[in-house]
């Protein structure tokens, strides 16, 4: 209760009717207001410069911690002042006291002769006046120890009030940011997750494509084949039956060979269209993934 007391009259012959924590309880609601509504102002234009209102709200508290560690100084500094001269004071009055005590005893050793009784009643009464102004002072200078002792106490335990609001604020910034932080990697690692799902869908339809088209080739092989099988047959028949026509069946095998030839180069000239559009589709999916990686690569840097 005195600690609080000497506190308040400290604070008020310091700073005025206005004491530094409504000061400071004001400063912190007025920061506050301004805050909020710098926050609002930027949820409603975008939500892009919140990074910028987080550094411009990190540098204003941090110049406005520097100011009040300079005061803080400043005002040590002042107390310290003071101090000094009052130890000043005291020593002088020290020393003018010991200068007219010394003077005092020459006066008495020169007197002592002539004055026998008066100067020992003289000596009893400047004793006990100086005991009386020695308890005087003694008990001054124990009030204003005790005074700079309280002052110091305060001073700490505002110190570490302001830490600790200090750190709470900061705690609270950092766990929204570590949210902030953990839902943009949910929301990247769950588009992530979908657009791979698209690619081994549409890669899954063009496989099963891919195989439906092998297997109508192979079976068209097949019918080709056993149509050439009858053919054969057929013409081995007729070459049994007419002999006499082996010149004209000749030229008809030479026009089938022809035409064999000519099936195995639009066969060779299918494959080689089903290996380049093969081709093309291989390349347009690598193409299609290296624009998602491209994508995802600009997104994160924007990000970053």
């Amino acid at each position: 209760y005195l600690a609080r007391k000497f506190f308040y009259l400290w604070a008020k012959m310091t700073f005025g009717q206005v004491l530094p924590s409504k000061a400071r309880s004001f400063y912190d609601q007025k920061i506050l207001q301004k805050t909020f509504g710098q926050w609002k102002e930027w949820w409603a234009v975008c939500r892009e410069r919140k990074l910028s209102l987080r550094a411009e709200s990190h540098y204003r508290d941090f110049l406005c911690h520097w100011i009040f560690r300079a005061w803080r100084a400043y005002v040590c500094q002042q107390q310290g002042r003071r101090n000094k001269h009052w130890v000043a004071e005291s020593h002088a009055k020290k020393q003018k006291l010991l200068r007219s005590w010394q003077c005092w005893l020459v006066y008495v050793d020169v007197q002592r002769t002539k004055h026998g009784m008066q100067s020992v009643a003289l000596a009893f009464r400047e004793r006990s006046s100086l005991r009386v102004s020695w308890a005087v002072w003694r008990r001054q200078h124990y009030q204003k120890h005790t005074g700079h002792k309280m002052n110091i106490l305060a001073l700490q335990h505002w110190a570490q009030s302001l830490q600790f609001r200090a750190w709470l604020q900061w705690r609270e910034l950092y766990i929204y940011s570590q949210n902030e932080k953990q839902k943009e990697t949910r929301a990247v690692t769950h588009h992530r997750h979908w657009e791979l799902r698209r690619c081994l869908g549409a890669w899954l339809g063009y496989l099963s494509l891919h195989r439906v088209k092998k297997h109508q080739n192979e079976l068209a092989q097949e019918l080709h084949r056993g149509q050439t099988l009858r053919r054969c047959f057929s013409n081995w028949r007729l070459l049994l039956e007419c002999r006499r026509r082996i010149h004209a069946r000749q030229k008809d095998l030479e026009k089938q060979a022809a035409l064999w030839a000519v099936f195995a180069h639009w066969k060779h000239y299918v494959l080689c269209v089903e290996e380049s559009q093969q081709c093309e589709l291989a390349e347009e999916h690598y193409r299609l993934h290296l624009l998602v990686l491209q994508k995802f690569w600009n997104r994160w840097k924007c990000r970053l």
